[in-house]
């Protein structure tokens, strides 16, 4: 799991202007099994009254990745934002640690697992909690920026400097995970924290919707008139382009309330 600096938490809590209650959220979310494969095994988790937005793509190559997304997805039900910052994040990492336990004690240990990208509102910041490749991209006026890193032997090479940025995407290792809810003996997640700006659009979802698609493509789509106009688009976009995954995005808006 993640190492939670609870005294980093407090200051950025402690640091909260008082217009954090302004910022209102709206979100959409879709998920479709695409053109090639018969099951879906993604899954999302779609909440701005508890400003907690996940997806979580089912990992094929093991026993029913279809169970496994439900899991983690399902065990964000029982999450409940507390009075604080640090104890909401600790609330978080304990769902991810039931998912993970629970898809690693089920079917007679045949591995079962998930990856998962979770977006978690507090005041006016945003955290990011993932494992796997699953992806959150933010959009602030016209700069498309990636806020997470896939856990991959390809993107791990390329951290290092064994492998250039270009690349990456078409390694042979480019989808081997080196993190996932369920498979490895001991879960670890990423963290990473974001001041939100009225107007900032997230993206979070699949790699069945990214792999196909340029950084250009999903700035233009992303940056429809609505939220829902953005959503239809890009699915529909990597539907045109093969749709050979299953494919999966939540669209959330940060705005000012007026």
């Amino acid at each position: 799991m993640p190492y939670i600096d609870l005294e980093a938490l407090a200051q950025i809590e402690t640091g909260q202007d008082t217009d954090a209650a302004s910022i209102s959220w709206h979100s959409v979310g879709h998920s479709h099994v695409g053109r090639v494969r018969s099951l879906n095994e993604d899954a999302f988790f779609n909440s701005a009254e508890l400003g907690l937005w996940a997806v979580a793509d089912g990992m094929g190559g093991h026993s029913r990745g279809d169970y496994a997304s439900k899991v983690v997805v399902e065990s964000l039900v029982h999450f409940a934002k507390q009075k604080t910052l640090a104890e909401s994040i600790v609330n978080l990492e304990v769902r991810f640690r039931e998912a993970h336990h629970i898809c690693r004690n089920t079917f007679s240990g045949k591995r079962v697992g998930s990856t998962v990208a979770a977006l978690f509102s507090f005041g006016r910041y945003c955290f990011c909690l993932w494992a796997g490749d699953s992806r959150i991209y933010r959009l602030r006026g016209e700069n498309l920026e990636l806020m997470t890193s896939d856990h991959t032997v390809a993107q791990e090479k390329c951290t290092r400097g064994e492998l250039s940025p270009e690349k990456v995407a078409s390694h042979p290792s480019a989808h081997v995970l080196t993190r996932a809810v369920g498979v490895h003996q001991t879960l670890h997640l990423d963290l990473h924290f974001d001041l939100v700006q009225h107007g900032d659009r997230y993206l979070i979802c699949s790699d069945g919707l990214y792999n196909d698609l340029a950084l250009s493509d999903i700035q233009q789509l992303l940056g429809s008139a609505t939220a829902q106009q953005g959503l239809d688009a890009l699915v529909d976009k990597a539907m045109d382009k093969g749709g050979r995954d299953n494919i999966t995005a939540i669209i959330v808006d940060a705005e000012t309330k007026t």
